[in-house]
């Protein structure tokens, strides 16, 4: 069986933003199983067009080139549907192929995961 990562991704601040997906694609790139859950707003992050306004120069890939490595990883995206009307989106507003769950769903993948990273 795989290990498991689980990506506590909790801001749309560039040196907060990219730092899962660096770590993410480590981890897939070693074969593990990866899920990054958003919230508050790293939520944007998985907002339609909201990927392309977070940018870090010298990074070694855009955003969108990340979240691209993650989806063709089958790494599991899950927004926070408990922080949608704080940061004001919906389920409608969120890009293609992410899951929404709440807080319990968060707690439950913690416990089952070997890592679980956090970045707000």
């Amino acid at each position: 069986m795989a290990s498991k990562m689980l990506v506590f991704c909790g801001s749309d601040d560039p040196h907060k933003a990219f730092p899962p997906f660096m770590l993410g694609s480590g981890a897939l790139a070693t074969d593990m199983e990866l899920t990054m859950f958003f919230t508050m707003t790293g939520l944007n992050i998985v907002r339609r067009g909201g990927a392309e306004k977070i940018v870090l120069p010298g990074a070694p890939k855009t955003l969108p080139e990340f979240l691209q490595i993650a989806r063709d990883g089958e790494a599991t995206l899950i927004a926070c549907s408990a922080a949608f009307p704080i940061v004001g989106i919906g389920e409608e507003d969120l890009i293609e192929g992410v899951e929404c769950g709440g807080v319990a769903t968060f707690v439950t993948l913690a416990e089952e995961a070997d890592v679980v990273l956090t970045f707000c």
